[in-house]
């Protein structure tokens, strides 16, 4: 089974709103095929796996292992607990039941009825933990959310600003800048406010790491950003959350929130109807604060930068499980968790 996790990371950033999955057959304790969802709308890790066994023979007399309930449904492919009843594999282990309402043990009833012998639950916190985006989602009818920020070593967030022009107050060094596009090329979807538009002009995009632009989310309620902004670049879509339009130009959507009441619940519903399972929250205070606040988060990820400003805009307060801290050359790396 850890092999099968270790399979399943090669999915990372590009088979959201997939689970992570991967799979292999084992036949007299070797294994004679493996592999994992390579690509969303692709064929399953399970597919792959048994298409990588040269001797079809060897099937009927082995044992397949996969992190995740096989499918039972007709999605973009075939369901895959059909296919290895059809393929007349005996035993199955899995590491744990799938949360999504389609297969949720339907997948492990079905190899059941067949005479498939079924082994769950192996390393289940391991492949909860893998696929806590997927869990998250379908559990809490919410994407999984990732506060970051960046203080200095006294607690601040941003200099006190005494000129208008956007300009990004660098509190972490390259290494730690590099670290934080490769965790945009691993969500779906990123979100920041109107002041941290107008005054740090970020494009929100992966530029100095391999991966997929994550969906560029705004909210500016009067719509007070120019258009010249690099968030409104063509490198990736952006969605325009304000209070007087909705509209589609190319790749900017333009989506109306009742701004009187709690936008959050607003934002959250609508990303869950788009199929989003991970948000990046990086924003100014007042807006990682609101999903603070509001109990909406899962992780927190907060560097310390090896600056001090002495006054400008303190950090937001936060209250959670240390879960590791780490050293990146001058800054350091702390995670919590919301539990």
């Amino acid at each position: 089974m850890q092999r099968c996790l270790q399979l399943a990371t090669n999915g990372i950033g590009n088979v959201a709103p997939n689970p992570l999955v991967g799979a292999l057959v084992v036949h007299q304790e070797t294994i004679i095929g493996e592999s994992y969802h390579i690509q969303f709308g692709g064929p399953h890790a399970e597919v792959n796996a048994i298409n990588a066994v040269v001797d079809k023979d060897l099937l009927n007399k082995s044992t397949l292992y996969v992190n995740l309930e096989p499918c039972s449904h007709f999605g973009k492919t075939p369901p895959c607990a059909s296919l290895i009843v059809e393929m007349g594999i005996p035993r199955v282990v899995i590491g744990m039941q799938d949360p999504f309402a389609d297969v949720n043990g339907k997948g492990i009833a079905v190899l059941k009825k067949a005479g498939v012998e079924v082994i769950c639950d192996v390393l289940k916190a391991e492949c909860q933990e893998l696929n806590k985006r997927f869990v998250t989602f379908h559990t809490k009818k919410r994407p999984y959310i990732i506060l970051k920020w960046a203080q200095t070593r006294d607690g601040f967030i941003d200099k006190e600003r005494t000129t208008d022009e956007a300009i990004i107050n660098w509190i972490t060094n390259e290494h730690t800048r590099l670290l934080v596009h490769k965790w945009r090329a691993e969500e779906q979807a990123i979100i920041t406010g109107t002041n941290t538009i107008m005054k740090d002009n970020p494009q929100l995009t992966v530029r100095d790491w391999a991966g997929n632009h994550p969906l560029r989310l705004i909210i500016d309620k009067d719509l007070k950003i120019a258009m010249d902004a690099k968030v409104f670049s063509q490198d990736a879509n952006t969605i325009v959350f304000n209070a007087t339009k909705n509209l589609i130009q190319n790749h900017i959507e333009y989506v109306m929130l009742d701004f009187s009441q709690d936008i959050l619940p607003q934002i959250m519903s609508f990303l869950y109807n788009r199929n989003m399972q991970s948000l990046i929250v990086e924003g100014g205070r007042i807006l990682l604060q609101s999903f603070i606040d509001a109990n909406l988060w899962d992780e927190a990820r907060i560097f310390s930068g090896n600056t001090f400003f002495f006054k400008g805009t303190k950090a937001p307060e936060i209250e959670g499980t240390i879960v590791s801290t780490e050293t990146i050359g001058t800054d350091s790396l702390c995670f919590l968790r919301n539990c």
